[in-house]
């Protein structure tokens, strides 16, 4: 039977506009792993493959003009928006080089023979070795950041482990150029094209994640899909590293302060959030924790006027589109929940956002009122109207894992004064970033950057974003009385790469 052909598809108007490959087929999904598998040893030398991550950057710049054309029309995110999303992730590659430069990611660690010790220590040198080839999964809504040259790409290239890329549906022709410029970023180098395969197809993902040479996985999606996926490598004979993520609310607390405070702005910098990319962030606002009253109706009015002033937009697919109603229409039909700006169709392919309010009291108990605490990706958040902070702290404790979490403080209570430090307290075992009188859209490429957190939100304790997100594609390995001749470059005393290290205790830069 032929494999199903992958066609590019307009957002705007729902229609085919041509086709781009076919479905790869298990024996195509095979041959690409084996011919990850295959080149492995190009990366081995960090030099060489430093300079592969920034003659990738360099490629994807010189090629920017016609990357963002194709990526506007198979996700309609607009030129400005995906010229920066490609900024970023040029940056990001650039950065992990840097980081192989370094060397620090390796972790070395030597300790000499002491027989005084108990017990004897004998001679032991410790580093991190990769793992092999990596299973990247493609996010819709970051065709460049999360897709083909993002981050699970950029921190497992730089780790030392090919990667065959299962492509998004969503823009199949975009992936099809960015591997084709990758690919020539690699030959710059001598790299082999198989250090970065591609496949199509729901069931080459299948197929991809079951392969016996693929060593660990990235994804970045819905919790359905995630989760179907993370079950299937822990099923495996040899189950595998699974780092997923799968979906965030990211709930914002604002204390009555901090609304008495600047309602205005704290209601526009939600709306700002809440609607910015037509609500496709992972990071987008999803449930507000507002105080009733006269403070809290200043934050709603707010609110609903920068709402009602936010266009229309185009969801990434149709398929996305009827959710998002489907979503909003299911929870605006509960009892008790008010709609001051209605989410839904704003046109025949776009979508119009808005919010919902709730006495924050009706998520305090399991019930139908659960779906308010469910991501709907899309323009649209929950604002949960609390009577006193036992109602903040008992929504708070029926929270899954989060992404991010963010507090909105007065000034006083951001010097010190009032609950500020008891909320983050209680925000803290919720997400893996907790902000303070910020907004969670926007993630920076940042040493100290944590882009993960409690399931659901990941499936493991990683970041996929920052330099540490190259730790998920590495294991540590011992060497014990090893002859020097024999042990690699790395664990050597004469320390002759120059790298970072501890040696018989000692911090050596």
């Amino acid at each position: 039977m032929a494999a199903a052909p992958v066609w590019s598809v307009d957002p705007r108007t729902g229609k085919q506009r041509e086709q781009v490959a076919v479905e790869a087929t298990a024996h195509e999904v095979d041959a690409a792993v084996r011919a990850a598998h295959a080149v492995r040893e190009s990366l081995a030398d960090r030099t060489v493959r430093a300079a592969f991550l920034r003659s990738a950057a360099d490629e994807l710049e010189a090629a920017k003009e016609s990357l963002v054309e194709v990526a506007d029309a198979e996700t309609a995110l607009g030129p400005v928006r995906l010229g920066g999303e490609l900024a970023r992730t040029c940056y990001q590659l650039r950065a992990f080089a840097a980081i192989v430069d370094e060397g620090e990611f390796l972790g070395v660690v030597i300790n000499h023979p002491d027989d005084t010790a108990t017990p004897p220590i004998p001679d032991l040198r410790r580093y991190k070795v990769p793992l092999g080839v990596v299973a990247v999964y493609s996010a819709s809504n970051f065709p460049f950041a999360f897709s083909v040259p993002g981050g699970d790409t950029a921190s497992a290239l730089a780790a030392g482990c090919p990667v065959v890329v299962k492509a998004h549906p969503d823009h199949p022709a975009l992936s099809e150029l960015v591997a084709a410029v990758l690919r020539r970023a690699a030959a710059r180098h001598d790299i082999p094209a198989g250090v970065l395969g591609l496949v199509h197809g729901f069931e080459a993902g299948i197929e991809l994640i079951k392969h016996p040479l693929v060593a660990a996985a990235g994804f970045t999606g819905s919790v359905r899909g995630g989760r179907a996926l993370f079950d299937a490598a822990a099923a495996r004979p040899v189950p595998i590293p699974f780092h997923g993520e799968l979906g965030s609310l990211n709930p914002v607390v604002v204390t009555e302060a901090a609304a008495a405070e600047r309602p205005e702005a704290i209601g526009t910098g939600l709306a700002g959030s809440m609607t910015l990319g037509v609500g496709q962030f992972c990071v987008k606002p999803g449930l507000v924790l507002a105080p009733s009253g006269a403070a809290g109706d200043q934050l709603v009015k707010s609110l609903t006027e920068a709402v009602s002033d936010t266009g229309s937009g185009v969801l990434l697919d149709h398929r996305m589109r009827d959710n998002f109603l489907a979503g909003v229409a299911e929870r605006a039909e509960l009892p008790g929940v008010e709609s001051p700006v209605t989410p839904g169709a704003g046109g025949e392919h776009t979508v119009s956002p808005g919010f919902l309010t709730v006495p924050a009291g009706r998520l305090t108990e399991e019930g139908a009122y659960d779906l308010l605490l469910e991501e709907c990706f899309g323009p649209v958040t929950v604002v949960a109207r609390y009577e006193d902070q036992d109602e903040v702290r008992s929504v708070l404790s029926r929270l899954p894992g989060n992404l991010t979490a963010t507090v909105q403080l007065s000034s006083d209570e951001a010097a010190g004064n009032g609950r500020g430090a008891e909320i983050l307290a209680e925000l803290t075992p919720l997400a893996g970033r907790v902000l303070v009188n910020a907004w969670p859209t926007g993630v920076a490429v940042a040493a100290a950057q944590h882009h993960g957190g409690p399931y659901p939100a990941t499936t493991s304790t990683s970041t996929s974003v920052g330099g540490t997100a190259i730790e998920r594609w590495l294991r540590p390995v011992s060497y014990q009385n090893t002859p020097e001749p024999l042990l690699p470059a790395e664990l050597r005393d004469a320390n002759e790469p120059g790298l970072p290290r501890r040696f018989n205790g000692r911090l050596e830069r």
